[in-house]
């Protein structure tokens, strides 16, 4: 599938691509690595009455998930669903990879962009050790078509849930694992390499100047808060969240603080 195709298809806006609800300014949600748009029911949920939320499923929870693609592509991608959706522009909010499209977005599409939520994201590379760690990880599935092995699936929860959550809440835990393990193993392969070798973009978040809300979990095992707090130095309107006793996956294992936190951003910056 070529990538006009691709676009395409996000041009449609389909109800199988996304979930829309609610009226007034838009606010965009993209997921993260093996996640999908339902992890952001929470926040629809509370933004609902007052904002038009949208939340979307990225390439690899599509049936185009065997191209190779890249971060470039995914914020092409999100243009190309503001078109759909009918809007000139919207905050986005992204979790994780997620995060990490919506800094490319921001920069790429300046004039589309009112302004940012950075869940559990940043703005450096992952060290080489950890590209190595990932990569090893994942290699076996490249090109499958295969449902992933459910012990992969199993393995990769203490990147994306706290020590809280996975002893408090192991039914949230165990709900994820059973739809990494539909996933096919090429969704995961490509998805993780489209971001694994990205470059830093720090030096450029002075160029982002619309207002930015980073909200990050504590204990998240996957980018340590220290690791988002330099986007505060950076960015030239931010401000951080650290969300107590929750992980990479903040938005879904504490809702409600979270949700009260983006709300309080919205409903004072827009």
């Amino acid at each position: 599938m070529g990538d006009e195709t691709i676009t395409e298809m996000y041009r449609a806006r389909t109800d199988a691509l996304t979930t829309d609800v609610g009226e007034g300014r838009p606010v965009v949600f993209a997921h993260g690595t093996l996640m999908n748009r339902s992890m952001f029911a929470p926040q629809l949920e509370a933004l609902k009455d007052d904002y038009r939320s949208v939340a979307y499923d990225l390439r690899a929870r599509t049936d185009r998930y065997a191209q190779e693609y890249d971060l470039g592509d995914l914020a092409d991608d999100c243009a190309a669903l503001l078109d759909g959706i009918g809007e000139d522009s919207a905050v986005i909010a992204g979790m994780s990879m997620g995060g990490f499209m919506a800094l490319r977005f921001a920069l790429a599409y300046p004039d589309r962009v009112d302004g940012l939520v950075l869940i559990d994201s940043m703005a450096a590379p992952h060290s080489a050790e950890e590209r190595e760690a990932y990569g090893e990880l994942v290699e076996p599935l490249e090109g499958s078509h295969e449902s992933n092995p459910r012990e992969l699936a199993e393995s990769v929860t203490g990147y994306l849930f706290g020590e809280t959550t996975r002893e408090e809440n192991p039914g949230l835990v165990e709900s994820w694992v059973d739809r990494w393990a539909t996933y096919p193993g090429a969704a995961v392969y490509n998805e993780l390499h489209s971001w694994l070798d990205r470059p830093d973009v720090t030096d450029h978040l002075s160029e982002i100047d619309v207002p930015v809300l980073i909200v990050h979990g504590e204990e998240d095992p996957s980018i340590d808060p220290s690791r988002a707090e330099p986007m505060l130095e950076e960015l030239p309107d931010a401000e951080m969240e650290i969300v107590p006793e929750a992980g990479h996956t903040s938005n879904l294992e504490r809702p409600a603080p979270v949700n009260s936190t983006i709300t309080s951003f919205l409903d004072e910056r827009f």
